[in-house]
């Protein structure tokens, strides 16, 4: 069984560092070194939130991925990515926050040992949009691979086709396309496709659960807890 976890990023250093360590070995196997989302500033920001999947006593993380507001102390990643090849993307941050609240699903990772569950992708795609009914956001941005891009279109999110090459970019290097996209409706999922908003809804309705989910390698038992995590409650996060 592995443990699905939504806690804010300043209250648990070394949970984070856990996590930060296994997002640098998976992108040094790809020969990737110069990612925005892999550095560690987030860590001492209020405003970034980090999901994690761990092994049942929580010591070991096989993924996870961080949600990051706009408006703290530090740039969104899609921000510090983009602005030298288009600084229009300052001004869509800017906009998106004046709106109601914006902020960035990043650093998605997993482990080779849970590669094919579906855990790296479409099962953290949907906890993110589930957890976003705790936070201050009336949209969400994502800076997506072309490995997650099927995925992010499925949870709903939408190509900022205004920025960039139609909203691509050549990102992290020359050989590689990254994909600026948005989510404008994070209440109520409805440009996400309907059997991906029904499992969406159903986690943000009942976000302490334990459920067989299928990948193509087969299923595999999550045990869910998505309600946001302070520092008071440090002991819940190994220990149920």
């Amino acid at each position: 069984m592995l443990k699905v976890r939504v806690f804010r990023a300043i209250d648990y250093p070394e949970e984070c560092m856990q996590y930060i360590t296994g997002h640098r070995k998976v992108l040094e196997s790809y020969g990737v070194t110069k990612v925005t989302s892999a550095s560690i500033d987030w860590m001492y920001e209020p405003y970034a939130y980090l999901i994690t999947v761990t092994s049942e006593d929580g010591h070991k993380v096989y993924g996870g991925c961080r949600i990051q507001l706009a408006g703290g102390s530090i740039p969104l990643p899609i921000e510090t990515a983009i602005n030298n090849m288009d600084t229009r993307i300052f001004d869509i941050v800017r906009n998106l926050q004046g709106q109601g609240g914006t902020g960035e699903f990043c650093g998605l990772w997993n482990s080779r040992e849970v590669a094919g569950w579906g855990v790296g992708s479409i099962v953290l795609f949907r906890v993110v949009n589930a957890v976003l009914s705790q936070l201050p956001v009336t949209s969400f941005l994502a800076f997506c691979a072309q490995t997650t891009f099927k995925n992010c279109s499925k949870t709903g999110y939408k190509i900022l086709t205004d920025i960039g090459n139609q909203g691509t970019f050549y990102y992290p290097k020359e050989d590689l396309i990254a994909t600026a996209m948005v989510l404008t409706d994070p209440w109520e999922q409805r440009s996400a496709h309907p059997e991906e908003r029904e499992k969406i809804m159903h986690l943000r309705n009942n976000p302490v659960q334990t459920v067989v989910e299928k990948g193509p390698k087969g299923e595999m038992l999550l045990d869910y807890d998505l309600r946001i995590m302070r520092a008071h409650q440090h002991d819940s996060l190994l220990v149920k």
